[in-house]
C-alpha cells in the first residue's frame, strides 16, 4: 500500500489514474488481513481480540495509577523540582503489585462481557463443584455430572462409566 502510495502521488499526476491506484490501495488491506489470517492461522481472531482488550485496559489502568501515584506521592516530596527517587520508586512498586489482581479482574470482565459461553461454563462447573461437597447419592451425581458435562462442553454424546459396585472400595 505504501509503494502504491508514493507511486501514486510521485509519478502520476492528478487524475482517474491516481485516484483508481489509491482506491486499489485501501481496497487491498483488508485482503492482505485475510490472507494473512488464513496463513498464519490466526483462526482464533476472538482470542487475540480478548487479550488485546485486556492488556489494553489494564495498560490504560495502570498507567492512570501510576500517574496518580506520582502525582499524590510527588506532592509529598515538595512543589516543583525534581521528583525524590522514593516516589517514583513507591509507584512502581505499587503498580507492579496491582498488576495481577487488575489482569484477574480485567479478564474476568472482558469474559464476561464478551466470552460468555466461557463464563458460563466456569459458572457451572462452580455450581457442581458446591454440589459436589453437599452431595453423597452417587446416582444424583452422576445424573448432575452428565448434565454438567452437556451444558460446559456441549458433546454429541455423554457416557458415564462406573465400575461395579463389587469392585469398589
Amino acid at each position: 500500500m505504501l509503494v502504491a502510495n508514493v507511486v501514486t502521488f510521485t509519478f502520476l499526476p492528478d487524475g482517474v489514474a491516481s485516484d483508481v491506484l489509491f482506491g486499489l490501495s485501501i481496497a487491498f488491506v483488508p485482503i492482505a488481513a485475510g490472507v494473512a489470517i488464513l496463513r498464519h492461522r490466526l483462526y482464533d481472531i476472538d482470542r487475540l481480540i480478548n487479550r488485546t482488550l485486556v492488556y489494553a485496559a489494564l495498560t490504560a489502568v495502570l498507567g492512570t495509577v501510576y500517574a496518580g501515584a506520582v502525582l499524590v506521592l510527588g506532592l509529598f516530596g515538595g512543589v516543583g523540582g525534581d521528583l525524590p527517587s522514593w516516589v517514583v520508586a513507591g509507584a512502581t512498586l505499587a503498580v507492579a503489585a496491582l498488576f495481577q489482581p487488575a489482569r484477574r479482574r480485567i479478564q474476568a470482565v472482558v469474559d464476561r462481557r464478551f466470552n460468555r459461553r466461557r463464563y458460563d461454563a466456569a459458572r457451572t462447573v462452580e455450581a457442581f463443584s458446591a454440589r459436589l461437597r453437599d452431595q453423597i447419592e452417587l446416582d444424583t451425581l452422576s445424573a448432575e455430572l452428565l448434565a454438567g458435562v452437556e451444558q460446559t462442553l456441549e458433546p454429541t454424546t455423554v457416557s458415564l462409566w462406573l465400575r461395579p459396585s463389587a469392585l469398589r472400595s
